[in-house]
């Protein structure tokens, strides 16, 4: 299928969600990210602050930002800066996103893993982004774990890959758990 396709078929899906909906989704996907042993493990976690129409993050942050130490991702330029989360130390950044605001960079690769929103996946880990590339490059230098969020509607049995795609080693839907 083709990627523009897909962006239109999810986007037409999301809006069709009730808060209710999309409220019991984000709990299911989350409660089987707690259950998966490399995020017990996990110390150094980068998450994504969620668009509306994305599986949201905010009651996972603030359910386990005093026991990990979360990181959010800040658009600079065609790059993502990763900087540590403080919820008060936010503002509306690139693509009206409350993104983090200081001069403490972190290196990717000091992550233990990355939560990487996508339009869509497979079960193969591969994914659809809005079509920038952020995470693409952002994920070219770390090791760590990567988990894809998602709502069921927006896993694929193919996604059709390009070089520069960096696939997900995990990707939990609020039925499943597929890793790679």
């Amino acid at each position: 299928m083709d990627k523009d396709y897909i962006r239109r078929r999810v986007k037409a899906r999301k809006q069709m969600l009730e808060e209710a909906d999309r409220t019991a989704a984000a709990e299911n996907v989350f409660k089987r990210m707690e259950s998966l042993l490399a995020f017990i493990m996990s110390k150094r976690i980068l998450i994504y602050n969620s668009l509306p129409d994305e599986l949201s993050t905010r009651e996972f942050i603030n359910r386990w930002h005093n026991d990990k130490s979360f990181f959010l991702p800040r658009v600079n330029g065609v790059d993502l800066d990763i900087l540590p989360y403080d919820a008060t130390r936010l503002q509306m950044g690139a693509f009206r996103i409350e993104e983090p605001t200081g001069h403490d960079i972190a290196d990717p690769s000091t992550m233990d893993m990355i939560i990487v929103p996508a339009v869509a996946y497979d079960r193969q880990g591969n994914r659809i982004g809005r079509g920038k590339g952020y995470y693409d490059r952002l994920l070219r230098k770390t090791r760590a774990m990567k988990i894809g969020v998602a709502y069921d509607f927006q896993l694929f049995d193919v996604i059709e890959v390009e070089p520069h795609d960096i696939p997900v080693d995990i990707v939990i839907t609020e039925s499943g758990t597929y890793r790679r």
